[in-house]
């Protein structure tokens, strides 16, 4: 027999009824607002990989993963571009900052949005990011940042500040670097991290004392060496994930964009050859 509580008898016994509860399946997501034929092909643009479980973005900078302000669409309203004739279109795995440009990871079916899903939460997905950052001085070699964050909300603002262990909102977060290339003014970093916290490569980076370029909200350089820094410099370089359809391990990667290899020239950073790094 199910049980009642004294609300749902009550209501009953005075003939009202209870609102139906509808389930996620019954009250489908609606497409938003029009996708033009522009922002398609622009969507399409970005296709680093495709088959049939899968697709991998290089989603550039200034485009939001979700959500997001103002009235244009976001990554995750564009994958309407690809809704089949049922109705159902691609999930995002995950996500990346607005302003941090990149591989992005996007299942076609809910089998694959599933298995995807189960797999990042056993952290069975490796992240790679570069980041141009200021201070080099303070950055060893290589090293590991596992500085415990909390989140905290300022208004509609979130941030990630650095907490002690014992604090009762403190999460782990781990991330390893190795610099690339230095000068005295600027380095390039190699960051993996082991933990997905909101911010953490760059709330670790601005822990050590060398935030990330153009990062205005946690202390970035706007400028390095008398160049300007035309935004974030930070970009998700590699991920590698089990495949869906049991193709094992699998690499998706996205080239490092013009404004940043841009940068790294006019101020005299050596860009290595990313393809040897991940053999």
């Amino acid at each position: 027999m199910v049980k009642q509580s004294p609300q749902h008898r009550q209501a009953l016994a005075s003939g009202r009824r209870r609102p139906p509860q509808i389930s996620k399946s019954d009250n489908p997501r609606k497409a938003p607002k029009p996708i033009t034929p522009d922002e398609v092909a622009w969507v399409k643009s970005m296709i680093v990989y495709e088959d049939d479980a899968i697709m991998g973005f290089n989603k550039p900078s200034g485009l939001s993963s979700q959500g997001g302000r103002g009235g244009g669409h976001n990554l995750d309203d564009m994958m309407w571009a690809f809704a089949r004739s049922n109705g159902k279109r691609p999930n995002l795995i995950h996500r990346l900052d607005r302003d941090t440009s990149g591989v992005l990871l996007v299942a076609k079916t809910q089998p694959a949005t599933s298995y995807l899903g189960k797999a990042m939460i056993r952290r069975a997905f490796a992240k790679t990011y570069v980041a141009v950052v200021s201070n080099p001085q303070n950055l060893p070699d290589r090293g590991v940042m596992d500085y415990p964050l909390r989140r905290e909300e300022i208004g509609r603002e979130a941030w990630s500040r650095v907490c002690d262990a014992d604090h009762p909102d403190a999460q782990t977060a781990r991330t390893d670097f190795e610099v690339l290339s230095r000068t005295d003014e600027a380095a390039l970093v190699m960051c993996r991290p082991y933990t997905g916290r909101m911010h953490q490569i760059r709330v670790h980076l601005a822990e050590m004392g060398s935030p990330i370029a153009g990062d205005a909200r946690y202390g970035g350089a706007l400028s390095l060496a008398g160049v300007r820094v035309p935004r974030l410099m930070l970009h998700a370089l590699q991920l590698t994930f089990p495949h869906p359809e049991g193709k094992g391990e699998f690499t998706l990667s996205a080239p490092l964009p013009e404004d940043i290899s841009g940068l790294c020239q006019a101020i005299d950073l050596i860009v290595p050859d990313f393809t040897y790094i991940f053999q």
